[in-house]
């Protein structure tokens, strides 16, 4: 029901912010998140990620339910969504943007492109202005979309206690690997 509820959003955002050539949607994206400090390397993967695309506006949109991420033990994941994110406070990441160079990829010729994105992007109830590269491969019926781009922890309130400061990296590599499908399709 979740799922349906998220979906739902997306569509009606993107819905109600534009006039679409075509849709492009998942609900299977992939997210991932790299630490590296000097006590500990942490990696934590998300594979339920809604995201959309409109080609003619190049509006993008994102909304990650935190407790999706999965790490490789299990008291990272819990304290990750207790003490870190706060998810039952702040269950979901979003991200609300644009592709700023829209008209130079052209969604009805297979190929790769690359993609400047620029927008809003809120964690633990805190929005800050993102801008990143990356790649659109156009295949029949997807796009195969790739960024990678870095985020301060700090930049979104989240504190790291002393006691794990040699933990925890102040700046996260985050990761994006989407296969958006037509929407008519």
């Amino acid at each position: 029901m979740k799922t349906i509820k998220l979906t739902t959003s997306i569509l009606f955002l993107l819905l109600a912010t534009s006039t679409f050539a075509q849709r492009y949607i998942t609900k299977t994206g992939h997210i991932w998140f790299h630490s590296e400090a000097p006590l500990e390397t942490i990696e934590a993967h998300n594979k339920q990620v809604n995201a959309a695309l409109d080609t003619k506006t190049g509006a993008i949109v994102f909304k990650v339910l935190m407790k999706s991420f999965i790490f490789e033990k299990a008291l990272m994941q819990e304290h990750f969504n207790e003490n870190y994110v706060e998810s039952d406070k702040f269950p979901n990441a979003t991200f609300q943007g644009k592709v700023t160079n829209i008209d130079a990829i052209d969604f009805s010729k297979k190929g790769s492109y690359e993609a400047s994105i620029s927008g809003d992007l809120t964690i633990h109830g805190v929005t800050n202005k993102v801008t990143s590269t990356g790649t659109f491969e156009v295949l029949p019926n997807v796009i195969h979309g790739k960024s990678k781009f870095n985020i301060l922890i700090a930049d979104y309130d989240i504190s790291i206690p002393g006691a794990v400061a040699g933990k925890i990296a102040e700046e996260n590599e985050i990761n994006i690997d989407i296969k958006l499908k037509d929407l008519k399709k």
